[in-house]
């Protein structure tokens, strides 16, 4: 493995364990203010981070969301130049409404250098297992 391959794993599993967390700020701050995102179970692509940051604020005053833990495996990533493209499936355990569910799905999570050498997600594209 490549140190890029590493660093670009370490930038998912800071994401990945952020989320896990439900630790919003974390969260977010590993994705790019332009990044975008596309999940099944949403009637639109989301344009902006700001626009999935309110979208998240609505499930949770809504909705009751809540995520109680995520694992990711089957990991990958591949490199194209300054982009890295990491995909993996992800059994995450929500609380909706009260109720706990799990939901697993695969997801690639496209991922930039920006100019400090940071690696920051600037897609997100999340379906459901089959």
């Amino acid at each position: 493995m490549t140190d890029t391959e590493t660093a670009v794993l370490t930038a998912a599993d800071t994401l990945v364990s952020a989320f896990a967390r439900h630790d919003r700020a974390a969260y977010f701050a590993a994705f790019a203010p332009e990044a975008t995102f596309l999940f099944y179970n949403l009637d639109r692509t989301l344009d902006d981070r700001a626009a999935y940051e309110a979208e998240w604020a609505l499930w949770e005053t809504r909705d009751g969301f809540r995520v109680l833990g995520c694992r990711s495996t089957d990991r990958k990533v591949r490199l194209v130049g300054d982009v890295a493209i990491f995909t993996h499936a992800v059994e995450t355990d929500v609380s909706v409404g009260g109720e706990t569910m799990t939901n697993n799905e695969r997801e690639t999570i496209v991922f930039s250098r920006d100019p400090a050498g940071r690696w920051l997600a600037v897609h997100e594209h999340l379906s459901a297992a089959a």
